[in-house]
């Protein structure tokens, strides 16, 4: 095994990555630095980082790899170059080969989410784990897929079957990363980044029963003086549909303040226009 790219002059934009146990990916016969340099950006997205090449190219253009990894820079320049799949593959305990075409061969096939499940349980008790991609025009041989433990396949449109190596890496690694996510997307300086699904407002809360409650108060004693209630019979029934339909929006605190202050101002207009009548 030989490092990468010896000697070569990092890149300002390369970040001190440090991730926890997690699967290597090897690039069987990779044919352009580019693609070694997105699959590299795709393995920093889902926290992977041991990125293993076999047979690569001759005369495959690495500085265009650096730049296609878009800041994983440590990522590829820390890859290591196999001469065979089997050296490659000699301290693992566990393989996966990917591929978009039925194998004639007895092995198991599971979606990059069943996958993911059984790496992350396989890991957990200490398991070293590798995920094979094969070339970017006709993949892994079935050769190769059969030094694979199982076989990775993704629900895909059959009449656009294939991905690129990028492409693979990133459908793997996002179902790799996903169960140990803590956030969605990422922090900046002003704001923290998304907790969750669900509705998100800066620097605001869903409203309070009680701010609703004051709401819906407010609405109807203004409807009083207004006169929109034609009978009294028929106030609780309006009143219940004012409040059924302001719950559906699932109102924040600001929104409430923002629809109260709408109320005062056409009550305060609407009375500055009754004493010019008078």
């Amino acid at each position: 095994m030989l490092p990468l790219i010896g000697g070569m002059t990092t890149s300002p934009k390369v970040r001190n990555m440090k991730f926890g146990p997690a699967p290597s990916v090897v690039l069987v016969n990779p044919q352009l630095g580019e693609n070694i340099g997105m699959a590299a950006r795709a393995m920093a997205n889902f926290s992977l980082s041991d990125l293993r090449l076999v047979s690569p190219r001759e005369g495959i253009d690495m500085e265009r790899a650096v730049t296609a990894s878009a800041g994983a820079v440590e990522t590829v320049e820390t890859a290591t170059v196999y001469d065979t799949l089997e050296n490659a593959l000699a301290e693992f305990n566990y393989v996966y080969a990917t591929t978009a075409r039925p194998r004639d061969m007895t092995k198991e096939v599971m979606t990059p989410q069943q996958a993911s499940a059984d790496m992350h349980a396989r890991i957990g008790r200490g398991e070293k784990v590798a995920i094979l991609f094969g070339r970017e025009r006709w993949g892994l041989s079935n050769d190769e897929v059969s030094k694979a433990d199982m076989i990775i396949s993704a629900p895909v449109n059959p009449d656009y079957a294939s991905l690129n190596i990028a492409q693979a890496v990133l459908l793997v690694g996002y179902e790799w990363y996903k169960s140990t996510a803590t956030s969605l997307g990422m922090a900046t300086q002003e704001l923290e980044a998304h907790s969750g699904p669900g509705l998100k407002m800066t620097g605001t809360q869903p409203a309070t029963k009680d701010q609703l409650y004051g709401f819906y108060d407010h609405i109807e004693t203004e409807l009083v003086d207004a006169g929109f209630f034609k009978t009294e019979e028929k106030r609780p029934l309006v009143m219940r549909s004012f409040r059924n339909m302001f719950a559906r929006a699932l109102l924040t605190e600001q929104e409430v303040k923002t629809l109260r202050g709408m109320i005062s101002s056409l009550t305060r207009k609407h009375l500055r226009g009754r004493k010019t009548d008078e």
